[in-house]
Order: C-alpha cells, then structure tokens, then sequence
C-alpha cells in the first residue's frame, strides 16, 4: 500500500513539474541588448551638389566613425534595422555623441540600450578625419557627403575597420540627428536628396540667431579671414561653456571644453550661405521632423521655435526642455531629451 502511495506521489510531482509555464522573459535592465561600438570607414567625395554656395576641393577622403548598436544588429543578425545618423555642430565632434569617461551621457549608447543603432561620425575636417588644410571643405560639402553616408549605409557599402568583424549591416532606414549646426546639415541634405526617413534637429532655427550667436560668427569668421585655416568656435572653455550649457554638471561641461574642437574655415566662412539654404530647404522636407530645444539656449530666441516649426510642410513635432542650454544631449535633461526621441522613433 505505502508503495503504491508513493508512486502515485511521484506521478503526480513528475505532472506538475511537466506542466509548469515557463520563466517569464527578463524585463528592465536585464533584457536589454548587448551593446558593441564598432569602428567604420566610409570613402567619399568632398563635393557639393547642394544649393550652399561654397567650392569643396572635390578630393576622395576616408571618413571615420563609429556603429554602435546591439550586436546582433552589428552582426548582421537582428533582420532589418534602422540607422540613426549623428551630425554635430561647430566646434565639436563624435565625443559630443559619446562623451569619454560618461557613460550616462552617452547618446548613441543609451539609445542602443533601447535597441537603435547609432552612427557616430567625425565630420571631414574634424577628430579621426580632420583635413591638413581647414579650407579645402565647406558646409555645403558637408551636406553632400552626409547624403553619401546615408546612400551607403542603405546599400552596405561601408567597412568595418577591423575585418575581423564580418560584413557590415546595411540599414532598411536611416534617420538624422543633428545638433545646431549640423541640425541645418540634414535639413539641407533632407531638402535636396529626400532619402531618410526622419529628422531630429536639436537646438537650431533658420532665423532665429541671437545676437550672442551673431557676434561669435563674426569673431570666427574674422580669424579666418587671416592666414588660419582652423579657428575656434570660442577662444576659452569658459566661452564655450556659456554658448552651450545652461544645466549641466561642472564636471560635464568641463570635460567638453577640454574636448572641443577648432573648426576648418571653409566650415566656418560658409555659414551664411548654409542659413539661406537650410531656410529654402525646410520647405522642401518630405519626412517626419522632430524639433528640439532648450528653453534657455544662448544662441536662438525663443520666438523663433514656433516659425521654425511653421517653416515645414510635413508632420513636426517639438519640444523644449524648462532649464536646458544648447547642448542637450549633455544637459541634467539629457535622459529626458533621449526619452523624447526614443518615443518619436516608436
């Protein structure tokens, strides 16, 4: 009898253990992706098929930049994905994405930690792809070259430095983000090749320039006019800190003055004729726009947020953080401003 009780025990237990559901997938931190950054190399032609008035040198160069992402997109495994391009303003550089030492303030990672892939790039004249000669780009150039980024992650013809990491992905859809300048970058380059498929543009109005902005042109453009091919959006960290940042930690904005950058001249002495150009081509941009600002930016009057977003044809949305400067990705509102794009992408 005891036997037969205790099989019949031990069939019961074995049926329970057969028919428990299984683990719930991990949710929070633990279920994020793998996060790589992978170096890229893309070849292309410092030409300007653009409406900016300015005359490139019309050479080949290599580019460089980074991918970063979960691996499994980096790897080429995760089906198709879409590639959100970063473009910084003057006087920085791809640490304005992913500045060193900061992880939190890490825009690229922090979005691949959502499941986006990011590239960062240098622009030609700056950082890994800085020009022996500072006048041999112009922002119409720069414009041109980021429609050719955009051509080649689309149809994978771009490297990874390391050949050891396979092929690289190439992207179903890509997506630019600008940051004050290079905001007015990709929308000029939406406006002529109308192929991405969204824009973010942080901190930038076609006409809305303070007078602070309009003095620290003229500077830059006066040291240019000289025998400098490079010259210094602001002279000191502590210029350039009050241009860029109105929350941020000390820590913070001291480490990117330590990093900021001097800008090549055919950058610098072809403002104005991107300005006129990136006005007409806000007219002509077909995909979703998402303006962002600071409501205590140093460099745009407020005012101008509002005919900023009237100056599209297409869908926009906008948004302005209460005590943020310029520089948002890098603000105490950076989580915030990265949750806002985050929610845009979806």
């Amino acid at each position: 009898m005891r036997l037969m009780l205790l099989g019949l025990l031990t069939a019961l237990l074995g049926a329970t253990l057969v028919a428990a559901p299984a683990p719930a997938a991990p949710t929070g931190p633990a279920a994020r992706p793998a996060v790589l950054a992978r170096q890229v190399v893309f070849d292309l032609e410092n030409t300007n098929a653009t409406s900016v008035l300015c005359l490139p040198d019309n050479q080949s160069y290599e580019v460089r930049g980074r991918l970063v992402g979960p691996r499994k997109a980096l790897d080429g495994h995760s089906g198709p994905i879409r590639v959100n391009v970063l473009v910084h303003d003057l006087g920085a550089g791809a640490w304005f994405w992913q500045l060193p030492g900061h992880r939190s303030y890490d825009y690229a990672r922090q979005l691949a930690r959502h499941g986006e892939t990011s590239l960062v790039l240098d622009r030609l004249g700056y950082g890994a792809s800085r020009l022996a000669n500072g006048d041999a780009t112009c922002l119409g150039a720069q414009a041109d070259m980021l429609h050719q980024v955009v051509q080649h992650l689309k149809s994978g013809r771009y490297v990874y430095a390391d050949p050891s990491h396979g092929t690289t992905p190439a992207a179903a859809s890509v997506v630019t983000h600008g940051h004050a300048v290079g905001a007015a970058i990709a929308q000029v380059e939406a406006g002529t090749f109308d192929d991405v498929e969204g824009l973010v543009l942080m901190s930038w109005t076609d006409r809305g320039a303070t007078s602070l902005a309009t003095r620290t042109a003229a500077r830059q453009s006066a040291a240019c006019a000289g025998s400098a091919d490079y010259a210094p959006l602001a002279a000191t960290g502590a210029a350039y800190r009050s241009l860029m940042f109105a929350s941020a930690t000390t820590e913070i904005q001291k480490a990117a003055a330590r990093l900021r950058s001097e800008d090549p001249c055919g950058d610098v002495t072809s403002l104005s004729p991107l300005l006129l150009a990136s006005s007409l081509a806000a007219g002509r941009v077909d995909a979703p726009v998402l303006l962002l600002y600071g409501a205590r930016d140093a460099l745009h009057r407020p005012a101008a947020r509002a005919q900023q977003a009237d100056s599209y044809r297409t869908e926009v949305t906008s948004r302005t953080f209460a005590r943020a400067g310029s520089a948002l990705p890098l603000e105490r509102s950076a989580a915030d401003v990265r949750g806002a794009v985050l929610r845009w992408l979806r």
